[in-house]
């Protein structure tokens, strides 16, 4: 006969145990920005004469903390992947783990040609069929304007860019032609439904406010794989994808003050891929046209995009000593009934942000469509 404590056991709600900290989606953009930083230096390589070792020591760095994020993120079960990928805020980053895989296996190409060859056949494959499922989730409705945010250039611009040139590296030329035709398209068709959200709807909460660097990484990104593609001659689509890749770096610098009034998160890693793609595109241009003084340029380059790189890490290492890196898993009643509405706030790895969330209550949220994630003013 089961005692009195047994009974109750059995019938207070199960509630599932989750071994180890929450890895959000977002946290994906650490290996993303370190991936990043190595192209740059890969692309300083033959205009400042510097040691290959360079850009390979930041690749089996990356290669390290992908494995670790994604070992991390798998652990938490398929539950919560398919919960990801369904909500509307947080599943564009999903994918960028298999873009940061699809620039290391192309980096992996140089050492070990067919190796590299196959995965960065692998990683395409998984990040045309996510950004095609990804997109597939999106056309079924039912998406609020304000949830909407520049990460959605993600699955499908950046991954088809990226996966342009990296199919290019590895002599897949019919592929990357393919994969610059995805990219390019999807860019232009959600460029407009962002920029309408950007413009017209209340400003990103702040937990999303570094999204907008990704306007410039996507910008870069497309002219690194028009040079992959057709090769490093200038022509007019070269000029025109140049010309506004200035644009949106020029949009940074006013967007410079809004982004100092943000503690950090592990949300700035949006800057890195962003910053380093733009750095990598600036090197590519100085290596073709090689202008006067292209060499001070360059080492000006390398040297601020790495010091900013190296800060967010620092910052990042901070956190995680501190034990603000992971956020804590919500109550299970919350992760089965509220989670997907909260996700964003507890996402985020700081006191700050978790605190909000555990506070925030309707007649305090305000209008941009995600609960407990208020608007700024720019």
């Amino acid at each position: 006969m089961p005692s009195p404590q047994s009974v109750e056991e059995d019938q207070s709600p199960k509630r599932q145990r989750f071994l180890g900290p929450r890895v959000p989606p977002n946290l994906f953009a650490i290996a993303l920005g370190l991936a990043g930083l190595g192209q740059a230096w890969g692309a300083a390589v033959p205009v400042l004469g510097t040691p290959q070792a360079v850009p390979d020591a930041l690749n089996v760095l990356d290669a390290a903390v992908w494995l670790v994020l994604v070992g991390a993120y798998l652990l938490q079960g398929p539950r919560i992947i398919m919960a990801d990928l369904r909500d509307p805020v947080v599943s564009p980053f999903v994918s960028a783990s298999a873009l940061t895989a699809m620039i290391l296996s192309a980096a992996l190409a140089r050492e070990a040609f067919a190796a590299g060859r196959v995965l960065v056949i692998v990683c395409l494959a998984v990040t045309i069929g996510l950004g095609g499922w990804l997109t597939g989730q999106w056309m079924t409705g039912g998406t609020e304007p304000d949830s909407v945010h520049p990460g959605y250039f993600l699955p499908t611009a950046a991954g088809g860019l990226i996966g342009a040139n990296a199919a290019a590296q590895v002599h897949l030329h019919a592929l990357a032609e393919v994969s610059f035709g995805i990219g390019v398209i999807c860019w232009i068709l959600l460029a407009s439904m962002i920029f309408n959200r950007l413009i017209t709807r209340p400003a990103l909460p702040s937990a999303l406010v570094p999204t907008m660097a990704i306007e410039l990484g996507v910008a870069t990104v497309a002219g690194a794989a028009y040079f992959a593609v057709a090769g490093r001659t200038v022509s007019f689509l070269a000029y025109a994808l140049g010309g506004y890749a200035v644009l949106m770096a020029l949009a940074q610098v006013r967007l410079i003050p809004v982004y100092r009034r943000f503690p950090f998160t592990p949300g700035f890693w949006s800057f890195a891929f962003a910053y380093a793609a733009a750095a990598a595109d600036a090197l590519v241009w100085l290596a073709v046209k090689k202008p006067p003084g292209a060499t001070g340029y360059a080492i000006a380059v390398i040297t601020l995009i790495t010091a900013f790189v190296a800060w967010i890490a620092f910052r990042t290492v901070v956190l995680a000593v501190r034990g603000r890196l992971f956020p804590a898993w919500p109550p299970v009643l919350q992760l089965e009934e509220n989670f997907p509405n909260e996700r964003w706030r507890l996402l985020q790895g700081t006191a700050e942000a978790r605190s909000e969330a555990d506070t925030s209550r309707p007649s305090a949220r305000r209008s941009t469509g995600m609960p407990g994630s208020e608007g700024v003013s720019y």
